[in-house]
């Protein structure tokens, strides 16, 4: 094992020797590498004549560019061209960890480590995979969960996914179900929880929230290591009874055998998927949570060396921007009015015969469960007979993204969905 791997090891089995019991074989053997990166990075600081250190090119005092694509940005060359940093721009990651103490208090006064920027949410939730996923590890989520998760934690890292049913009888985060699952991990277990949900668009009441923290209290205690991945990807598009901030917070420094990490991004809540911009928190202690960011740091500069530069300044001055918090309330209500809407429509007692559907509160999404029919054959006859496009997550569930549906024309979706049903149960 390499002698920084090693230093890093032994920094967190003297600070938390469980959170290192937590790390995979690859994340124990991770270290941020002293090669051309840093010293590019001494140099910057110091080489004040030349700076003859990193891979790119410049002209005239500034990074080499085409000017027909110059012509076409409004961004200073030094803030596009370049490499940004392994673990992003240190502005921005200043300026999301700023956001989430004013969007999250429950982080208040919590040691958290300073977000590190990812290629937005799936890179996050690999990242976290190649840290703490050996084969054989279980993670545990909840029964509706997205089935990207089956690629990046079963395919990836060879790991077990164990799910409970999300909801209780009431319609409630099933808190019972949640604590048998995970009683039953003796050693270690990888919970990953998404709120709000993908493709359920639920996020649990502050009463079920602050049950599921007293139940991984409870479980760490018991002598098991908790991995706590938030899947915050929909973090804010919070509608009507609900938590309205992350997990994160309520978790931080709650017991040393619970690792909190937050996964989050600006692509969907700052409406700009393609940019990539996401980002990964730890709350440890300090030695430890650099400890994490440097073999951090190993990962990303081992896969995709960096996130794209541009992507990441204008994710910055977006932040910065005085408009910022206008738009996105003007966005939150559009979204809000479009979730309401759809549960107006789905008031009306002629769709019973056809489906119930799961409560949903909040984020893009929610699920229709079909009485009678197969979810692949109605998306597939929605599809060839009246030009409507859903998601069947299984043989029983569709799920419908009132998020990409005008207000307008959310009632008429909902008329085909009807007309569809109708058809495969003559």
């Amino acid at each position: 094992m390499n002698a920084l791997a090693l230093q890093l090891n032994e920094k967190m089995q003297k600070e938390n020797s469980a959170i290192y019991d937590m790390l995979s074989d690859l994340g124990k053997n991770l270290y941020y590498p002293k090669g051309i990166l840093s010293q590019s990075a001494e140099a910057g600081k110091k080489a004040h004549r030349f700076n003859a250190t990193i891979g790119i090119a410049t002209e005239n005092g500034e990074p080499m560019h085409f000017r027909h694509i110059q012509d076409k940005l409004g961004y200073d060359p030094k803030d596009i061209y370049p490499y940004a940093a392994p673990q992003g721009k240190e502005e921005l990651r200043l300026k999301w960890k700023e956001k989430l103490l004013v969007d999250n208090p429950s982080m208040q006064n919590k040691s958290i480590g300073t977000p590190i920027v990812t290629s937005a949410l799936t890179h996050g939730l690999s990242i976290a995979a190649d840290l703490f996923m050996n084969p054989g590890d279980v993670l545990i989520t909840p029964e509706q969960y997205w089935g990207n998760y089956n690629t990046v934690f079963q395919i990836r890292r060879g790991g077990r996914v164990e799910t409970f049913p999300l909801f209780n009888e009431n319609g409630g985060f099933h808190v019972e179900a949640f604590r048998e699952t995970l009683a039953k991990q003796q050693e270690k277990a990888i919970v990953l929880l998404n709120f709000p949900n993908n493709p359920t668009g639920f996020t649990p009441s502050i009463e079920d929230a602050e049950a599921i923290v007293q139940v991984l209290k409870d479980v760490a205690e018991a002598g098991t290591k908790l991995i706590v991945l938030l899947d915050d990807a929909y973090f804010g598009l919070f509608y009507e009874n609900s938590i309205k901030e992350s997990l994160f917070g309520l978790l931080a420094g709650v017991h040393p055998n619970i690792l909190p990490v937050k996964i989050d991004g600006a692509t969907k809540e700052n409406y700009v998927w393609g940019l990539r911009v996401g980002f990964i928190t730890y709350a440890a202690t300090p030695d430890v949570l650099d400890a994490l960011e440097q073999k951090t740091k190993g990962i990303i500069r081992g896969t995709i060396s960096s996130s794209s530069h541009i992507s990441q300044t204008i994710i910055l001055e977006s932040l910065k921007s005085p408009e910022f918090q206008t738009e996105k309330e003007e966005k939150f209500q559009i979204m809000k009015g479009r979730a309401v809407k759809t549960k107006q429509v789905l008031a009306n007692e002629k769709f019973a015969p056809y489906w119930t559907y799961y409560p949903f509160n909040s984020g893009y999404f929610m699920c229709l469960k079909l009485n009678d029919v197969d979810a692949e054959t109605l998306r597939l006859h929605l599809l060839d007979e009246y030009g409507v496009g859903v998601i069947a997550s299984n043989k029983t569930d569709i799920r419908v993204a009132f998020s990409c549906v005008e207000e307008s024309d959310i009632e008429e979706l909902f008329d085909l969905i009807l007309e569809g049903c109708k058809d495969l149960t003559k």
